[in-house]
């Protein structure tokens, strides 16, 4: 016989396979692959793994890995700091949104596009000098449609946890596929094309001077500003501050796998760490196969320290020189779990196996696939 199991509020436990597997990826902000402190950010940027800054004609910032509240083991948390101002105010095409992509087949609980379309909270830490109104908003990229609610910080340099409360569309479904459908948006800048129309509080198609109507924080405006943010959370549901679940904060493993189906890196610790065995298919390149722990969303892009004496060939114990960055070779689709790489250096034999190597600790082979 099933058993049905409620919350207090009688929701199904059913619905909240979302808290034993978040929907959001690295929400407790532990996992940053690429950089921990990242300095002059006037365009867009990659922050923690699977957190993103949109920006533009929104000063310069800078990105740091921040101390968390502490609450649920967030210890860890996006930290932004304004360092230089947007010297006349909010310009008209001002915008700055931290952001997290979702693929249409980790959204399907939801049930966007139907007649059982669920309701929904969007559960986060914040804190901020500022004082004021930030806006979240949801993208339906697949459909361009646009909900954007809006939440207060009502305390300046105090960690606080919001709740705000959305419902999905009975039209307008989700692809079911691994393309990006659904972004998650944390507006704290906006000039008049994104906030001089009216928020767009129901589902309609996107109007960008809707987005983020009434967002006071503008982040922007002084050097003196800094914005935080973790332990973000999507769930079916209709929720508070009191009654939402605690975070669930998922082990460090656990974490580190589902973002390493967007990103993988591999980095050098020492001169000669291998990345893979292979063999010279000439005189001047050799390739190996590099597998992954993790099958990636699709075949990857590979990016490299961009220094090609980073990176050299083994052969019976000593190292060369590689004379450009390794490529990858198939950055193959139907086999995303292993990606065929290219190293080139000159007076190989060809046919005889080698070592693909870092040569310095700054050599790193980063695999991408991000949505």
């Amino acid at each position: 016989m099933a058993i049905t199991r409620a919350f207090k509020n009688g929701v199904n436990y059913d619905d909240f396979n979302a808290l034993k597997h978040p929907v959001f990826q690295n929400g407790s902000m532990d996992i940053c692959q690429r950089s921990t402190s990242v300095t002059g950010i006037t365009s867009e940027q990659k922050l923690t793994d699977r957190w993103s800054l949109n920006i533009g004609s929104s000063g310069a910032f800078t990105f740091t890995i921040g101390t968390g509240p502490g609450t649920f083991g967030l210890n860890k948390c996006i930290k932004l700091d304004c360092t230089t101002a947007n010297a006349s105010g909010s310009d008209a095409d001002a915008n700055m949104y931290i952001t997290i992509p979702l693929e249409g087949q980790d959204v399907q609980l939801f049930r966007k596009g139907t007649s059982d379309a669920k309701t929904f909270t969007v559960s986060f830490f914040v804190k901020s000098n500022k004082t004021g109104t930030g806006i979240v908003e949801i993208w339906d990229r697949d459909n361009d449609r646009i909900l954007s609610k809006t939440y207060t910080i009502d305390s300046a340099d105090t960690w606080e946890r919001k709740c705000i409360n959305y419902t999905m569309e009975t039209a307008n479904a989700l692809d079911n596929d691994n393309a990006k459908s659904l972004m998650v948006g944390w507006w704290i800048e906006s000039g008049a094309d994104f906030d001089g129309g009216t928020l767009g509080t129901s589902w309609a198609d996107r109007v960008d001077a809707n987005r983020a109507v009434g967002q006071t924080l503008n982040i922007a405006s002084s050097t003196d500003n800094e914005f935080l943010l973790t332990g973000c959370m999507m769930v079916p549901g209709t929720f508070t501050t009191e009654t939402i679940p605690d975070f669930v904060n998922e082990t460090f493993a656990e974490n580190l796998v589902r973002c390493q189906r967007y990103c993988q890196l591999i980095k050098a610790d020492a001169t000669t760490t291998r990345f893979a065995m292979g063999f010279n298919n000439s005189t001047s390149q050799a390739e190996g196969a590099v597998y992954l722990p993790v099958s990636m969303r699709t075949g990857p892009t590979l990016v490299t320290s961009g220094t090609a004496s980073d990176y050299g060939l083994t052969v019976a114990g000593a190292i060369g020189t590689c004379s450009s960055i390794p490529i990858v070779g198939n950055a193959s689709n139907t086999n995303p779990y292993f990606q065929d790489v290219f190293f080139t250096q000159n007076s190989l034999t060809a046919n005889n196996p080698v070592g693909l190597c870092g040569k310095t600790t700054d050599g790193f082979l980063r695999f991408e696939s991000e949505i």
